[in-house]
């Protein structure tokens, strides 16, 4: 049975928490459609394609990972894949407080879509995309928070931003 799972998330920018929840993910499902949102509240760094370019460069290597984007419910999105699963990743009980209760309320939306929490790789665990911006925009160092090619655009936008 093929099983179409999304994974989605800001990813602004992507971690290596984010990279560890792809790889594991790829290995348990069919398909993984990493699935940047466009609607989002945050303040972000990066524009939605900017998001995407650097995740498709990250997961080239992963035959079964497809990046997209999506605005809107995430569970309307879900059933235009044709995915039932969706993936989060839980780096502390913190997240799983509001992770839990978007499950439910995705469940009382969709009840056909399935919500599987994967714990982030403990070296991973206190990795976010904001303290990663919090951290470049103080002149920190973030080598082992992103990759590389991350690394250099978060500055670019950083310097650019100054």
């Amino acid at each position: 049975m093929k099983t179409i799972a999304v994974y989605p998330g800001s990813f602004d920018p992507p971690t290596y928490g984010h990279l560890d929840i792809v790889d594991r993910s790829s290995r348990v499902f069919s398909r993984v459609i990493v699935a940047v949102a466009r609607n989002i509240r945050k303040n972000v760094l990066f524009t939605t394609s900017e998001r995407m370019e650097m995740l498709r460069k990250l997961t080239r290597s992963y035959s079964n990972v497809e990046i997209d984007s999506f605005r809107g419910l995430l569970v309307d999105y879900a059933r235009d894949k044709g995915a039932h699963v969706v993936v989060r990743g839980l780096r502390a009980i913190s997240d799983f407080e509001y992770e839990f209760q978007m499950a439910h309320m995705n469940k009382k939306l969709a009840p056909e879509v399935d919500t599987v929490f994967m714990m982030t790789g403990e070296r991973y665990s206190y990795i976010s995309s904001n303290i990663v911006k919090e951290i470049a925009g103080f002149g920190g160092k973030i080598d082992d928070l992103v990759p590389p090619m991350v690394r250099e655009q978060v500055l670019r936008k950083i310097r650019k931003g100054k």
